[in-house]
């Protein structure tokens, strides 16, 4: 019998390696990445007092519409990205939770770009 592989399973620990290499300041928080089926979620943290600094989702009252697409996670992107400039933050860590740098997360990561984030 052929086991089918535990895709979120081989996810965490693919983030759990990513996260044992990178880390978030107040100067330069991680920006974290998480994406379901219908929803991507963004949040700004400082890992040093472990608290998050801003977060930004496709739930937002800002974001209307389906949030499972690639226009849905840019709008995210940018609207992280600019909530991140209102608290003077310039520079973060893009942590990408374990997934592969394609379609809705590498579309989060350009539209962070255009909206100033630099990493």
């Amino acid at each position: 019998m052929v086991k089918k592989s535990d895709k979120n399973k081989s996810r965490l620990k693919r983030h759990k390696r990513v996260r044992a290499k990178i880390s978030g300041t107040a100067q330069r928080p991680r920006l974290n990445v998480f994406r379901s089926t219908n929803n991507i979620y963004a949040q700004l943290i400082d890992d040093v007092l472990g608290v998050t600094l801003e977060s930004a989702s496709t739930l937002d009252k800002e974001l209307s519409g389906y949030g499972g697409n690639k226009e849905a996670a840019r709008k995210v992107g940018k609207l992280i990205a600019e909530r991140a400039a209102k608290k003077g933050i310039t520079e973060v860590v893009f942590d990408r939770g374990g997934y592969i740098f394609h379609g809705r997360v590498k579309e989060l990561a350009e539209g962070a770009r255009e909206g100033g984030l630099k990493f």
